[in-house]
């Protein structure tokens, strides 16, 4: 039997949507982490990816049988502005995987793997800080529960890499997905003018992820209102978590739902809905409070890649979009706002008003977002207000609007609602940024304990106690990076 039993149905699609080549051999890789947990859950030994021959897969040293390396075309918009060739610039599809634990199909795919026709001049190699971050956030996301591509393992290449920051170690990280399909995809096939291929393509992804929709008297508009409700969904959660993606490009809009890229991404401490954490969102595009407004604007765009399928008229077909795309208000603010309730413990015939009150004193007061949530948890749990009360410029101020929120609830259930949906550990950025830069004096400790603190993260617990605090003033991190 195959070390990694491969099961690839993406190379089977027309070629004008990949390239086929192999990664590029890297001169002395050394293991940095292999996640064990979801190698048994894919049916990958963990003892194989840790051993010299796992080690020679993970770095792109080797070829193991079944795998059909390619690197995949897409195009896009970046910070609203379209590039009609991106594609995988330093990363290569290994090929896919059925996990025996759901039977679902996954992609394995190494990030850093040397330089293909996407390259755009490019080294198409990734540092180690990068890696790292993308590691920690994704694990993170995924504990949290929200829908995101994993990582399996992460490597140094014994290479160095030049950044504008300076030389800095190579790294390779392999990354799982439900797929790498995008809406940058989509307008790459649109954009050759060819309704066989963008059809191709759409038939591939509604076998691959919304099945049902083969059923549908329009499949194609049935495939566009499947997306629009799985990307409210991840977008509703990105934000009840305090999550800023950063680059919300449609490159980086899977047509799964997943969140992928954790570039100059990061979890707010302060909260204010216009928070931005990329150096490379001059204009705040990608702040917290537009996440929404943006993930719609890509669906616009994804909608427009399909007008073709969805009829011949194409009057009739935009017709059709602009209705299906009319829904996406309503879905994302019900499931928003059902998310608040729960971190609030508040029944649904609760007023909006009092999300809107407490969201606003935080924003006045730059309280943290996810200490305030935890601290009015603990308050339920003991009765005692004065640690939420410690965090809000006015104390006064949480008082009154406590009392009010109390009104509104049954304290034993809300309480087990709000321990559900508040986490008391998220990968905070200085934490993030500690583990990277240990990492680069070869210390891999912090790297190591700060994912083993993340793996249950609305668990309180006293050994993880201090992963749990906001950063000092001098360990604030005011810019996320893309580390291309």
């Amino acid at each position: 039997m195959p070390a990694i039993p491969f099961d690839n149905s993406y190379a089977t699609l027309p070629e004008s949507l990949y390239t086929k080549l192999p990664p590029e051999s890297v001169p002395s890789p050394n293991l940095i982490c292999v996640n064990r947990t979801l190698a048994k859950k894919l049916g990958i030994s963990p003892e194989f990816l840790q051993s010299p021959e796992g080690l020679q897969a993970l770095s792109g040293n080797a070829i193991l049988q079944g795998s059909e390396p390619l690197a995949q075309a897409y195009a896009g918009h970046q910070f609203g502005h379209y590039s009609p060739q991106l594609g995988d610039g330093r990363a290569i599809l290994l090929g896919e995987i059925i996990s025996p634990s759901d039977d679902q199909r996954y992609d394995i795919q190494l990030k850093g793997s040397g330089r293909t026709p996407y390259s755009r001049g490019g080294d198409g190699k990734a540092a180690l800080g990068p890696v790292m971050r993308e590691y920690i956030l994704s694990e993170a996301m995924h504990a949290l529960g929200v829908p995101t591509t994993r990582a399996l393992a992460a490597v140094t290449t014994g290479e160095i890499v030049v950044r504008q920051d300076g030389p800095q170690p190579g790294a390779i990280f392999t990354r799982i997905a439900s797929s790498h399909i995008r809406v940058g995809t989509f307008q790459w096939s649109a954009a050759q003018g060819d309704t066989n291929l963008l059809r191709s393509l759409a038939d591939y992804t509604i076998d691959r992820h919304y099945p049902s929709a083969r059923n549908h008297t329009s499949p194609y508009q049935s495939l566009l209102s499947q997306v629009i409700d799985a990307q409210a969904k991840l977008v509703s959660q990105w934000m009840a978590l305090g999550f800023i993606h950063g680059v919300m490009n449609t490159d980086n809009t899977t047509i799964s739902g997943e969140t992928i890229d954790y570039g100059p991404c990061a979890f707010m401490d302060k909260f204010h809905p216009n928070c931005v954490f990329s150096s490379i969102d001059e204009q705040g595009r990608y702040a917290w409070g537009k996440q929404a407004s943006i993930i719609l604007w890509n669906l616009t765009r994804f909608a427009e890649t399909l007008l073709p399928l969805i009829d011949e008229n194409t009057d009739t077909a935009i017709a059709i979009a602009e209705e299906t795309l009319s829904s996406f208000q309503h879905t994302f603010e019900s499931l928003y706002l059902a998310r608040f309730r729960d971190k609030l413990g508040l029944p649904p015939t609760a007023p909006v008003a009092i999300i809107q009150d407490l969201l606003q004193l935080m924003a006045d007061q730059e309280v943290d977002f996810t200490l305030c949530f935890t601290e009015l948890t603990r308050s339920l749990a003991s009765n005692d207000n004065s640690p939420l009360a410690a965090l809000f410029l006015d104390p006064h101020s949480i008082t009154l609007w406590t009392q009010q929120w109390k009104q509104h609830i049954e304290p034993d259930s809300a309480l087990k609602t709000m321990r559900q949906h508040n986490p008391v550990r998220i990968p905070r950025n200085h934490r993030v940024e500690q583990a990277i830069q240990a990492a680069y004096q070869g210390d891999f400790a912090p790297f190591h304990q700060l994912n083993k603190a993340l793996t249950s993260p609305y668990s309180e617990s006293t050994q993880h106690a201090d992963f749990e605090s906001p950063p000092l003033p001098h360990e604030i991190v005011r810019e996320t990076f893309c580390g291309t």
